[in-house]
């Protein structure tokens, strides 16, 4: 039996963007509800690099203090050459904070701060209708025959979004790259204090940060193969593909991997973007409804900037919704809706498109094909984008 709900705002995906969003609504005093479709809040992939701009960020959010306390500062950076044992001196953060989180900490950090019932769980859209007639709130069908119909309706759903099609936006793009994920645990101390590792031999790159003094989280990136999507569903043959492909690597860098926690495995043989030439042509927005994280503007592990770009969109969005929500003689709130997810898409249009762009251009650096495209994105950074490319010094602003 169908039933109907009205609500102000509608998160769609219970992930980092999804809470964080609702989290900065919370802290606006802007009621919202998140809808997620599995049956528990899950943190895909073990930790997440959290840079400069990620930091101020969850500062604005109220959690960072807390956050710090489950992670060390990461102090400095070292790429190596693994054939000649070169060693090169990496700027980490461009002097700013830096740190490795668990995600489930970030989660849950998140969630505790949420007003009860904020989140449903087991709650999978199954359709959504934007009404032709502007005045008239979207809707909402879920898998149990409910109906909502909010005001707002945030995509926060991820790399293959539902919300993203109605939006407008393309699909995403995969490279030809695969990335591994994993953590291990020292029983003593780990040899490598506050510092982030970069090891490079024939297009395999190991990276490695620490978490605290006794964990590690690694990160691994190589050219898909045919077998990729069979491995990826067995944790143990994502261990010894991963010893397989670093052959020569240092002994003390394969002893890692073979002593990972196998449940922290992961590996993705499908690294999604959004192309950069999408987000510039597309509005975010449709009616009431529009993008944030991963479900915008999904661009893959290279600069680490996946997480700290979705919490600058929550902060923004909240910002922008909780300035606008008061607009006079605008009994619906519709108005005011619209005008609040214009001034976001403004905001954030040009930051967003040359992080992606910036991806873009690292993604694709061994791939062959894209070479003439690649050239023309390289010139376009250089001219127009020295001093942004420093992408870490980006301030979200006040919430």
């Amino acid at each position: 039996m169908e039933k109907s709900e009205e609500e102000k705002i509608v998160i769609v995906g219970g992930g980092i963007c999804g809470l964080a969003t609702a989290l900065a609504l919370h802290r606006k005093g802007v009621e919202s509800i998140v809808l997620e479709k599995s049956e528990k809040l899950r943190a895909t992939g073990a930790c997440i690099i959290m840079q400069p701009n990620g930091w101020r960020a969850l500062h604005q959010l109220g959690i960072a203090s807390k956050l710090r306390q489950t992670a060390l500062p990461i102090q400095s950076g070292h790429y190596i050459t693994v054939k000649d044992g070169k060693h090169t001196d990496l700027p980490v953060g461009n002097g700013g904070e830096c740190r490795c989180l668990r995600r489930s900490d970030l989660m849950k950090t998140l969630a505790e701060e949420l007003p009860p019932n904020t989140v449903r769980l087991g709650c999978k859209v199954v359709s959504i209708k934007v009404d032709a007639n502007t005045s008239a709130y979207s809707i909402l069908h879920l898998h149990d025959g409910t109906m909502l119909m909010p005001r707002v309706i945030i995509g926060c759903d991820g790399v293959n979004s539902v919300v993203a099609s109605i939006v407008g936006l393309n699909s995403s793009r995969h490279f030809s790259t695969c990335a591994i994920r994993g953590v291990t645990h020292y029983q003593t101390l780990h040899p490598f204090g506050t510092a982030f590792y970069l090891f490079d031999k024939d297009g395999v790159r190991l990276g490695l940060l620490p978490i605290n003094h006794n964990d590690v989280y690694w990160f691994l990136t190589r050219k898909l193969t045919s077998t990729d999507s069979m491995v990826s569903k067995d944790q143990r043959l994502i261990r010894e593909s991963t010893v397989e492909a670093i052959k020569g690597f240092p002994n003390h860098i394969t002893e890692m991997i073979n002593n990972s926690d196998v449940d922290s495995l992961h590996l993705t043989d499908q690294m999604r973007y959004r192309a950069p030439w999408d987000l510039l042509r597309t509005k975010f927005c449709k009616g009431t409804v529009t993008l944030a994280g991963d479900a915008l503007h999904a661009m893959a592990p290279f600069l680490a900037q996946g997480g700290s770009a979705s919490l600058e969109d929550a902060v923004v969005l909240a910002r922008c919704l909780s300035q606008n929500m008061g607009i006079a003689l605008d009994p619906t709130g519709m108005k005011a809706a619209r005008a609040a997810l214009d001034q976001y898409a403004k905001e954030r249009k040009m930051r967003v498109f040359w992080l992606s762009l910036e991806t873009f251009v690292v993604g694709t650096m061994h791939d062959t094909s894209a070479l003439l495209v690649r050239g023309l994105c390289i010139i376009t950074l250089i001219i127009l984008f020295r001093d942004k490319i420093a992408n870490t010094r980006y301030d979200c602003g006040r919430l």
